[in-house]
């Protein structure tokens, strides 16, 4: 199993602003440089934990980011299956793209998919608070002046 640049991207923006103190707002550019990452990366990932109700964005000249709802409530599990665009682990998994000549036949897509379940079952026993525990040495690896 293996995330997208994209889902690890999320996970680290809503690292960042769950070990921000005080409900303080970051801007993309901050994380970017945090991480050391694309702006525009990003910012696609920021408009979409947005939509997503995981993040606000505030606009204008002393705007930025923060957490839409406390980190508690922010389920990793949830968060991976809504930022993937798929778990096809294997071609048979797509219906419709699926060539294989053995489907019918092999259990090897059974088994990669009770391990599929079983990964996001760890998951789905995570939030984002979990994650942020050490949210003091995170600050310090952030670099963050706070």
């Amino acid at each position: 199993m293996r995330l997208t640049n994209y889902t690890d991207y999320s996970l680290r923006m809503l690292i960042y602003l769950g070990s921000m103190k005080n409900d303080k707002l970051a801007s993309i550019q901050e994380i970017a440089d945090a991480y050391n990452i694309s702006k525009n990366h990003l910012m696609k990932v920021a408009h979409e934990l947005g939509k997503k109700n995981y993040i606000k964005t505030i606009r204008g000249r002393y705007g930025g980011l923060r957490l839409a709802k406390p980190p508690f409530d922010i389920n990793v599990g949830e968060v991976v299956r809504g930022m993937e665009e798929d778990f096809h682990l294997v071609e048979c998994f797509d219906r419709e793209t699926n060539t294989c000549i053995i489907t019918p036949a092999c259990r090897l897509k059974h088994v990669l998919h009770e391990a599929l379940q079983a990964y996001f079952e760890v998951l789905d026993g995570y939030t984002l608070d979990d994650l942020i525990v050490n949210d003091e040495t995170l600050r310090q690896l952030f670099d963050m002046n706070q």
